[in-house]
């Protein structure tokens, strides 16, 4: 159970961000006693990988924040988040964490398996997230992107270290994102019904 609830962790911060859970865990392989990736995922520590990570998040960051721009990138991202989600599950999973001492009891040699469950995971995220920002650029202008977007990301890094120090607290974090879920299916829904009588008006 801990070792789906840091994978399941991992991806849902991908499916907000897609480098951020990706470079948390290579940083704190590289530079604490936190985690210790096996011999599969080693490459997730390596200084280069963790610069180019560091390069790619500052571009998103960025790009995250400037309305019709998020647009475009949530576009790009729904093949990057969905790939980073699956190797954030695969990579938390299999790790030696301060909670996960024992992943191969649950995994086995089902490789496969984790991966295609951060997948699903962080593709269910991050739709979530490109249906959101649309009804927040129209109901604020655009004004409110910036800080929607500063709020994902601190969430990205939340979700994160959680998942791997406090796996049992992501259960909230999942709480939380089916709330999400359900006011903006109920916000699209009332723009939909909004739209209609408008677009009779003018017919």
């Amino acid at each position: 159970m801990v070792e789906v609830l840091t994978g399941g962790g991992l991806s849902a911060s991908a499916g907000l961000n897609a480098y951020i859970p990706l470079l948390t865990l290579g940083a704190l392989a590289r530079w604490t006693s936190a985690v210790e990736l096996p011999a599969g995922w080693q490459w997730l520590s390596d200084g280069w990988v963790l610069l180019i990570l560091a390069l790619l998040l500052a571009v998103e960051v960025v790009a995250d924040k400037v309305p019709v721009v998020d647009h475009i990138n949530d576009v790009v991202q729904t093949v990057i988040r969905p790939t980073a989600g699956g190797l954030a599950f695969g990579a938390g999973s299999a790790s030696e964490t301060v909670t996960v001492s024992d992943p191969a009891a649950f995994f086995g040699s089902h490789q496969w398996v984790p991966v295609a469950a951060g997948v699903l995971i962080a593709l269910a995220v991050h739709g979530l997230k490109a249906a959101s920002r649309p009804v927040v650029n129209a109901t604020t202008a655009g004004v409110g992107a910036p800080v929607v977007s500063t709020a994902e990301d601190i969430s990205s890094v939340v979700l994160s270290v959680l998942a791997i120090l406090l796996p049992a607290l992501v259960l909230i974090a999942l709480v939380a994102f089916v709330l999400c879920a359900i006011w903006v299916i109920r916000r699209r829904r009332r723009r939909k019904r909004a739209r209609v009588p408008v677009e009779a008006v003018r017919q």
